[in-house]
């Protein structure tokens, strides 16, 4: 989520849009609107997973998080399925569902209100989170409320050990930790393994000392992340550095695939605004995505991951383990266009005569359309994505 502004190559091209020049694909249909506001009960759309149903792949299920709205589920027609809402602590901070990832029938969400990790049966969404869950990163209550919480999450079963493991990361700082999920009963709950903590400053080309600008006390956090399960691999997103590959494990040296285009842009920050003003650009940038990098996903099937370029409303494709393949738009058509996106998610399995070939869903951030601001969910064709990129 982007939280100041720092868009160097947006401002400059604001004449016209930095996916002008992109390949064009159309979002087959929508979720119905979300509203972040006390009518519309502080639902905020975020991040999807596709759950697909092994018997009938028809009839599989989109579950996708809301913020202080919980969490949703959608048929491949895009209407809603279940919903449920967070669980809250009274007279502290309300839950608020950040990232989901699915492992086998289980749902795996990050509640950064309440700093925990829940699961729930995605096909109905039960609640099955053991009762006695531990804080991922805090010791008291004192300091959930003050929300440097769990945050990003990426959740895969190791085919060595058959145990599930989620890697989550703490908002506003650059710390990811490795949880393995265990079984209470018929429920379910885990244990910190070991944390790690990405660079947040950086040395340039020129020599220089680089971190990316933000509020005083706020490092450069990490949201939109994914497992390779098959090499054990992890794909991070921080904000306003760029894709990080590591040990998912969290052991080894971390490696720097790719640079959002601000990377090295000198800021400072102006509490008036709560903005951060550029300053000259250096030329250390990546030319791919733009900041925010944001919901990751990777489609097997091809070996490709797939990244949100929040900052110039585009999707890049890395052949694995991180060469660029391309850029794509989802514009307007039988839906509106999506911007300011969020999560994203990939299935390459057969799911019906709608996704013969596949699904792509991403968080749209500006729903168009709408009586008053409003986010959702788009669901595109896989082949429409293949035909874009290749």
């Amino acid at each position: 989520m982007r939280k100041v502004l720092l868009a160097v190559g947006v401002l400059v091209a604001a004449a016209q849009p930095a996916y002008a020049s992109q390949p064009i694909v159309l979002a087959q249909l929508e979720t119905p609107p979300l509203f972040d506001d006390e009518a519309g009960g502080n639902a905020d759309a975020d991040d999807p997973a596709i759950w697909v149903d092994p018997h009938r792949p028809d009839r599989s299920i989109v579950v996708a998080t809301a913020k202080e709205g919980g969490l949703y589920s959608y048929r491949l027609d895009g209407t809603q399925f279940k919903h449920v809402t967070p669980p809250s602590v009274p007279d502290h901070k309300p839950g608020r569902f950040n990232n989901v990832d699915i492992v086998g029938d289980l749902a795996i969400v990050s509640d950064r209100g309440n700093d925990k990790v829940r699961f729930y049966r995605a096909g109905d969404l039960a609640d099955v989170t053991a009762p006695d869950v531990p804080w991922v990163f805090n010791t008291s209550q004192s300091e959930v409320d003050e929300q440097r919480t769990v945050y990003g999450l990426a959740a895969w079963s190791d085919p060595f050990d058959r145990s599930t493991y989620v890697v989550v990361s703490r908002r506003e700082t650059t710390r990811v930790a490795l949880l393995k999920v265990e079984k209470h009963g018929s429920k379910y709950g885990y244990r910190v393994v070991r944390t790690l903590d990405l660079p947040g400053r950086f040395t340039l080309p020129n020599g220089a000392k680089w971190s990316p600008c933000d509020e005083p006390g706020v490092g450069p956090q990490v949201e939109g992340m994914v497992v390779d399960w098959r090499t054990g691999t992890l794909y991070a997103g921080q904000e306003d550095v760029g894709i990080w590959r590591l040990s998912a494990r969290l052991t080894g040296q971390p490696m720097l695939v790719d640079k959002v285009r601000e990377f090295g842009v000198p800021g400072t920050y102006d509490p008036s605004t709560e903005e951060c003003v550029p300053g000259q650009d250096p030329g250390f940038g990546g030319k791919h995505i733009s900041a925010d990098v944001e919901g990751l996903t990777i489609h097997y099937g091809q070996n490709l991951l797939l990244a949100s370029s929040q900052g110039d409303n585009t999707f890049a494709a890395y052949r694995l383990p991180g060469v660029y393949k391309g850029s794509f738009h989802i514009g307007d058509g039988k839906t509106d266009s999506v911007e300011e996106s969020d999560g994203a998610a990939v299935s390459g399995a057969y799911l019906g005569p709608r996704f013969p070939n596949g699904l792509l869903a991403v968080q749209d951030g500006h729903n168009a359309g709408e009586p008053r601001d409003s986010t959702n969910f788009k669901f595109v064709r896989w082949d429409d994505v293949v035909h874009a990129i290749r």
